[in-house]
């Protein structure tokens, strides 16, 4: 088959013969840069795919993580609410309290006082 290929060769001279052969060899040489070059935009592609679904799932994480940080940012709203409200029911019971041990000592009192009266 290659002597097919080479047989429109004969009768040419050897100077042109020299210069298809020059031709040839950089054609090849010139397919096997293009295999490279070819190799590496693959190669190239297939990086930025990777990258690029990276991104992606960095986007999606992001979002998820910006969700997380709302609820327990509103979590977090709801507690300081729910603590706001204890600490004023205790203050409302401590101030109740104090009254109340305010009427007892009172009571206490008024109890001596009538006790000392029932001694006389």
């Amino acid at each position: 088959m290659s002597w097919a290929l080479e047989e429109w060769k004969e009768g040419l001279s050897p100077r042109v013969l020299q210069k298809i052969h020059e031709l040839e060899s950089q054609v090849d040489k010139l397919k096997k840069e293009r295999q490279q070059r070819q190799y590496q935009l693959e190669t190239l592609e297939a990086a930025l795919q990777k990258q690029k679904q990276k991104v992606e799932n960095e986007k999606n994480e992001s979002a998820i993580l910006k969700r997380e940080n709302q609820n327990l940012m509103e979590l977090c709203d709801n507690l300081e609410k729910a603590k706001q409200k204890i600490s004023h029911d205790l203050q409302v019971k401590e101030s109740q309290v104090n009254i109340q041990s305010g009427q007892l000592n009172s009571s206490k009192k008024d109890i001596e006082r009538l006790e000392q009266e029932l001694k006389r």
